[in-house]
């Protein structure tokens, strides 16, 4: 599994100019959505309510107005645009970390995205994913924040031209404008959003672009027709 994996990212590192560009996002709307909803929503789902969904959720919507994001450099040169967005999700396991894919993403909302996650997640720990469900992703998104980092420099798989990173959400004070006091200082949760990139086909206005649309689905938070709320 070890010799796979460093195969793959040497094979990836070596072939594409690769690099990095981050935003800072507040995710206080979120996560107070995610509070109110999440027993209602685990006792309806059968799930539980992660930040992730959220994450992933605000990600394909963007893919969708950012095509030059979810696509591939061929062996020949040629470039494939994909028409739908099959998100790969780092999991890390025991022995190793594996990448399945949440299938037609785009079309999910946050209660199908979690299931799916929960789903493969559940697999790769329990050794019952298939190679198909390990196959097939357009774009990744990998929680970086989960063991604390504030964000990495993740390295874009082969086949693919952009991998998604996801900080550790932490709360601290910031400047904000308030619509009756102005501009104040407010305790809120931040995070950090990492696009890794193929410079080949992706410019750094492009990443920039993307970055920022992700950043205001996810701050405009308009997450509750999905939440039931």
């Amino acid at each position: 599994m070890r010799k796979v994996i460093g195969d793959n990212m040497m094979k990836a590192l070596h072939e594409q100019a690769q690099l990095t560009s981050v935003v800072e996002v507040d995710v206080t709307k979120v996560m107070r959505l995610r509070a109110q909803a999440k027993d209602a929503f685990a006792q309806r789902e059968g799930v539980k309510l992660s930040p992730m969904p959220f994450f992933v959720k605000a990600a394909v919507q963007a893919l969708k107005a950012h095509p030059a994001v979810n696509a591939r450099i061929n062996d020949d040169g040629t470039i494939t645009y994909f028409d739908v967005e099959n998100v790969g999700i780092a999991v890390d396991a025991e022995k190793g970390l594996m990448t399945p894919v949440i299938k037609n993403a785009g079309d999910l909302n946050i209660a199908g995205i979690a299931k799916k996650t929960a789903e493969l997640a559940g697999k790769v720990r329990s050794n019952k994913i298939t190679p198909d469900e390990v196959s097939g992703a357009t774009f990744t998104i990998s929680n970086t924040g989960s063991r604390g980092a504030l964000f990495d420099t993740i390295i874009v798989p082969p086949n693919q031209v952009a991998i998604l990173g996801i900080g550790a959400t932490v709360k601290r004070p910031v400047v904000i404008d308030h619509p009756e006091l102005g501009e104040t200082i407010a305790v809120r949760n931040m995070t950090y959003v990492a696009l890794s990139y193929d410079h080949r086909l992706v410019d750094g206005a492009d990443a920039a672009r993307y970055l920022t649309a992700v950043k205001e689905i996810l701050e405009t938070g308009e997450f509750e027709v999905d939440l039931g709320l």
